[in-house]
């Protein structure tokens, strides 16, 4: 008797057969609408008040900094706490700091400093709420129907993506910034509802093992042992590194090379947001891990390739394809990398191996965008994105065979 395959639907949403997990995506959300609005708004609201590009770096430095500096004590305090009651503070303390930058602009008050300390508050919280929510997926799902969460979850931020800075757009020219960063603020009542209406288990945090500093180490320790994971977060770093030099320099290739003005930019940009969503859906619909190492090292290699081949390209269309290609090889990397990391993690360890997945990816981006500005004011921005992406290739290359004959044993994945 033939084996009837489930439907495509029931394989792409299984993880919303966990209660949990669908309060927590409809309340992270909204929360990611409110976020991406906010961060439009900022950029607005510093360029309005400063007219310089530089006050621009300074504060998307100030607000990824503290995750590169303070994430990996962030990971230490998911593992040795309550996951849902530290996700509840955090998203109480990031309110607060949307609520006092509404109060200070609608005030008229703000000002570069003010944005500027405000940015690295939130750049504290989120120091401890990504390692924290990334390790709390597989409390919500378990491990079998991890990887389709984490797929959804990445599906879910790029809708946002979307959805956010059209929200601001519109809500910025009709009344101003400041009833964006309201709108955020109150936004976080829904994923503060959502994590305290979920059922779960009684939580076993590790009991008191030694110092913070210890326990940190501790991390550092068992994520250099085990070659697979150095490999993942060597490449990680990588990726981080070099690709963010597209989005940094993408205006730049939009006016001088393709000739084009700011409704080219759109579509770039959108194409870009495209091929993410259409990546995390190929990663929801797959039915087990299995061969997902494989495919994380094609994607790592697609990213540096479609950056070279779109630093090359002088044809509008080929570049909105490519934009779509490296968007989706992007996305691809980097949920593949997040699932193989938990699948390797023991559950004591989980927190502090996403922090090192968190502070890879997020806290490498302020360098990544210096690296590109101080690359294309040397050379071109053509030549930037090309030795950019011929880095991420050599860079994902390598880390994968040392990563190979580093050795440690492997799941099936």
């Amino acid at each position: 008797m033939e084996t009837q395959s489930p439907p495509a639907g029931s394989l792409l949403l299984r993880s919303f057969r966990h209660r949990n997990f669908r309060l927590f995506f409809a309340g992270q959300f909204i929360s990611l609408t409110g976020t991406w609005m906010q961060s439009v708004a900022v950029s607005w609201l510093v360029y309005r008040l400063t007219g310089s590009s530089m006050a621009l770096g300074l504060v998307g430095f100030a607000s990824h900094i503290p995750v590169f500096v303070f994430g990996l004590f962030g990971g230490c305090l998911a593992d040795r706490g309550n996951k849902r009651a530290i996700l509840i503070i955090a998203q109480i303390a990031a309110m607060g700091q949307a609520l006092a930058l509404a109060a200070l602009t609608l005030s008229g008050a703000a000002n570069i400093w003010l944005i500027v300390g405000l940015a690295m508050v939130l750049g504290l919280v989120n120091a401890v709420d990504m390692p924290t929510r990334q390790a709390f997926v597989v409390d919500m799902v378990g491990r079998e129907d991890l990887h389709n969460a984490i797929a959804l979850n990445s599906s879910m931020f790029n809708s946002a993506r979307v959805v956010g800075p059209a929200l601001a757009g519109l809500l910025v020219a009709a009344i101003g910034e400041g009833w964006c960063f309201l709108v955020n603020g109150l936004s976080y009542l829904a994923v503060i509802a959502a994590l305290a209406a979920m059922r779960l288990p009684p939580s076993s945090p590790a009991a008191g093992c030694g110092s913070v500093s210890g326990h940190v180490g501790q991390g550092l320790a068992f994520a250099w042992r085990d070659g697979r994971i150095r490999s993942i977060l060597g490449s990680l770093v990588v990726a981080s590194l070099f690709a963010s030099s597209y989005m940094v320099l993408l205006p730049v290739m939009v006016n001088t090379v393709l000739g084009h003005g700011a409704q080219a930019l759109g579509f770039l940009m959108a194409a870009t947001g495209a091929g993410s969503v259409v990546a995390a859906l190929v990663l929801a619909l797959r039915r087990e891990s299995r061969g997902l190492a494989r495919w994380r090292i094609v994607s790592g290699l697609g990213v540096g390739l479609a950056m070279l081949a779109f630093a090359f390209s002088q044809i509008f269309w080929l570049s909105v394809l490519l934009s779509a290609i490296l968007g989706f090889c992007l996305i691809f990397f980097f949920a593949a990398s997040n699932t193989l990391l938990q699948l390797r993690s023991p559950d004591a360890m989980r927190g502090r191996i996403m922090a090192l997945y968190s502070v890879t990816l997020v806290g490498m981006a302020p360098f990544g965008s210096l690296l590109a500005g101080a690359a294309a004011s040397l050379l071109t921005a053509p030549a930037a994105i090309a030795l950019a992406g011929g880095l991420c290739v050599l860079g994902v290359g390598l880390s994968t065979i040392l990563g190979r004959v580093g050795g440690g044993s492997s799941p099936a994945v």
